[in-house]
């Protein structure tokens, strides 16, 4: 599969519409992506014109996974198109953080300086139940071997440097066409179209993906998910180098992150704001009334006032649930499943970005060194395999000490798991979980 880069092709007119591998126009308009970059987030991207190639790799998915992926692989000389369902690729969600896993390959894409300059340092986890005030959750960055803070950092920044990144270095896009499978090589989309093949097929279209669930995976839904929306920093008493949360033993749960600026706003600083609640109360919660619900979080949280003023319409909040799966193999004929397509679960040890990019380095490493597919398939699931699976099963214990509905759990994180958390070995041990350096990928393959 290794390929040196040639010499770049002639541009067509940006006026023409391009054939797809198969020689046919499709339905879904093959372009390199103008206009916006979000609906709701002004983000000025470049409109490159198109080119009249086909391309070798075909990757589904437009978010993070996919456009780190799409990045690493045109760069080693591949052509790689981008496959997108929205008409535009535009950023899904609010701020997350970039752990020391995910930033490492980041560095080896060059792009760090960007997130850094759109991010905020994170050096503190901290977290405080409700009643009584005891501190639950205490990680610290600067206990870790080799200590890096993370970056909270709005979908919308990540995306704006991912997706021009991806544009400098010659990405196609298609948009506006959903792909629905996978055969061989072969894309399938919604309105029955067949592609011709592709040499390979990346999946990167996120947890519900339609590709993965033809792999006999079961996807088990979970209970509790999140409301989640993007704020003005609310300054003091917050810590601006801190994610911040307040329990309810475990069926409240809320949280300040510090989030950046986005690319367009340099001067202005945001933070998530995100309340767990069950997913299937979300109507009651539609229908108990703003006001209501904003005093209730202000008796949990008195500080919260002014991220509270900046809530006025319930359509602010965006509710998240989630669900937990994991594929025993993440290939097939090729194909190759990354992110959260093929392992997805709670976001209680903020992990899912950073998995992504952990499977995105590792499926291009495998890639540029093995010469056969198949074999560059198997060391990329070799690769992944058992840090993903310490974390998809520290991810299913640790959620219902944060997110539940009984007594016992929460009672256990408070009075047991906060004094072991204080024994001399604790803190780094605490601080490589959350960093994802358990089992250390970027040592074994996985973030080379």
């Amino acid at each position: 599969m290794s390929r040196k880069p040639g010499p770049k092709p002639p541009r067509s007119r940006p006026d023409r519409e391009q054939p797809a591998p198969d020689g046919r126009v499709p339905k879904g308009r093959r372009t390199r992506v103008a206009g916006k970059a979000a609906d709701a987030v002004a983000l000025d991207v470049p409109s490159p014109p198109r080119r009249p190639r086909p391309a070798d790799i075909a990757v589904v998915g437009a978010g993070p996974a996919g456009l780190a992926v799409a990045l690493m692989l045109v760069r080693q000389g591949r052509r790689v198109m981008v496959h997108e369902r929205f008409a535009t690729p535009r950023p899904m969600g609010a701020g997350f953080m970039l752990q020391p896993t995910g930033l490492h390959v980041l560095d080896g894409l060059g792009l760090t300086p960007r997130v850094e300059s759109c991010g905020q340092r994170i050096d503190h986890i901290f977290g405080r139940e409700a009643r009584h005030g005891g501190v639950v959750l205490d990680v610290r960055y600067s206990d870790l071997k080799r200590p890096r803070p993370a970056i909270g950092i709005h979908r919308a920044a990540m995306f704006a440097i991912l997706f021009e990144a991806c544009l400098e270095a010659g990405v196609d896009f298609e948009t506006d066409r959903e792909i629905v499978g996978a055969d061989a090589g072969r894309l399938i989309d919604s309105g029955g179209r067949r592609s011709a093949p592709f040499n390979l097929v990346v999946d990167a279209s996120g947890a519900r993906s339609a590709i993965a669930s033809d792999m006999r995976v079961e996807r088990r839904d979970l209970a509790w998910g999140a409301l989640w929306t993007t704020v003005p920093w609310p300054g003091p008493p917050f810590d601006p180098t801190a994610l911040e949360q307040v329990y309810l033993g475990a069926s409240r749960m809320l949280g300040v992150l510090p989030s950046g600026v986005l690319p367009t706003a340099p001067a202005a600083p945001l933070a998530t704001f995100f309340w767990s609640l069950k997913t299937e109360i979300w109507p009651d919660w539609h229908a108990l009334g703003l006001e209501t619900w904003k005093d209730h979080c202000l008796r949990l949280w008195p500080e919260l006032s002014p991220v509270m003023d900046a809530i006025t319409d319930r359509e602010q909040m965006t509710l998240a649930s989630y669900g937990h799966q994991t594929l025993a193999r993440p290939i097939g004929e090729r194909l190759a499943v990354i992110g959260d397509a093929a392992h997805s679960t709670s976001p209680q040890l903020g992990q899912g970005v950073n998995m992504a990019l952990l499977d995105a380095r590792a499926l291009a490493d495998a890639l540029a060194t093995e010469t056969d597919l198949a074999a560059a398939l198997a060391a990329y699931a070799r690769r992944r395999r058992w840090h993903v699976r310490l974390y998809q099963a520290l991810s299913l214990g640790f959620t219902p000490f944060y997110q539940g509905d009984g007594r016992l759990l929460p009672w256990v994180r408070d009075h047991l798991l906060g004094k072991v958390a204080r024994l001399p070995f604790s803190p780094r041990l605490l601080a490589a979980t959350v960093s994802g350096l358990l089992l250390d990928p970027r040592t074994t393959g996985g973030g080379r």
